[in-house]
């Protein structure tokens, strides 16, 4: 028997230019299968593990929704750190189309330690990647991920729990504010070890007279049943 795939073999296995023009369709994309079952449960046993990270945030108390998370402090765990500089180097092509196409001057270093070296300088130092983790009732009101003046435009989501067996509901949600137009919702399926690209702030979307901006939001509908268990990767750091 084969040895199983490295987490460099499956990003490289990817189509990336599909990839990339589902993203420009829908806001958003979907890389099946990319982790493992056991690497999820790996990654969700870190949860209850303190020394992992560097905050804990209860929803409810800041109106963010019901449910908590928690932010990784540096250095990060093995696999987080690889997700998110093997995905970015992917990623960083779509962005810098994105904000061509946006009229938006802010290009992005070919490598993920060259962008955080322009976090860094401006003062944002914190590490962005997080465990969520959701009881029934628990959802996750419609947000951003802004936690300063560099923001890389693409984030990612790994959903490490599997639907139908470790939970209920609990659907991830996005939403697109057009102008002049009503809110669009897209309902993104998910299964264990999928991960999901889609906007932080805003995209470009094509229209008749070129290109224009629509404001993108995202969430996670009302748990039903069991638990649910999400990894996080955002590019830029925080203040």
């Amino acid at each position: 028997m084969s040895a199983p795939a490295t987490l460099q073999q499956r990003l490289a296995a990817r189509d990336w230019a599909g990839f990339g023009a589902e993203l420009d369709r829908h806001g958003c994309a979907i890389l099946p299968g990319l982790l493992t079952a056991a690497e999820c449960r790996d990654l969700a046993a870190l949860y209850p593990q303190e020394g992992h990270f560097r905050s804990h945030i209860h929803m409810a108390r800041h109106g963010f929704g019901q449910g908590e998370y928690r932010y990784f402090s540096y250095p990060l765990p093995d696999l987080v750190a690889e997700l998110r500089a093997g995905l970015y180097l992917h990623l960083a092509a779509v962005a810098n189309g994105w904000n061509a196409r946006m009229a938006i001057g802010t290009r992005y270093p070919g490598t993920l330690e060259a962008f955080l070296q322009q976090c860094h300088a401006a003062g944002q130092t914190r590490p962005t990647p997080l465990l969520l983790q959701y009881g029934p009732g628990d959802f996750n009101c419609l947000h951003q991920d802004l936690y300063g003046d560099l923001a890389f435009p693409l984030q990612v989501a790994f959903l490490l729990s599997e639907p139908g067996r470790d939970f209920t509901g609990g659907e991830f949600v996005l939403t697109e504010q057009r102008p002049r137009m009503q809110s669009r919702a897209e309902v993104v399926p998910l299964r264990q070890g999928d991960a999901v690209a889609f906007a932080v702030h805003h995209r470009p979307v094509r229209g008749s007279r070129g290109d224009y901006r629509v404001n993108m939001r995202h969430g996670v509908s009302t748990l039903r049943s069991g638990r649910r268990h999400t990894l996080g990767i955002i590019f830029h750091d925080a203040t």
